[in-house]
């Protein structure tokens, strides 16, 4: 069985990506290219799937909004 799921990807101060899977609690890992990263992120997917049990909910993707708030 295919599943798909949605990935985050940001980039640190340090010049890291980190990813993140919103649908798999605690599933982020992070690398110093993106090639490495989809790797990482994949194993993470896998680990996480073996630990959940298959008790994850799918979401669907709306999309990603940038919000400024002055301090």
């Amino acid at each position: 069985m295919v599943r798909a799921f949605n990935v985050i990807i940001e980039k640190d101060s340090e010049n890291y990506y980190v990813a993140s899977v919103p649908e798999l609690r605690g599933c982020h890992t992070q690398a110093k290219t993106l090639d490495k990263l989809m790797e990482r992120i994949k194993e993470a997917i896998a680990l996480c799937l073996e630990v959940e049990d298959d008790e994850t909910e799918p979401r669907e993707f709306i999309g990603v909004q940038r919000v400024l708030i002055e301090a």
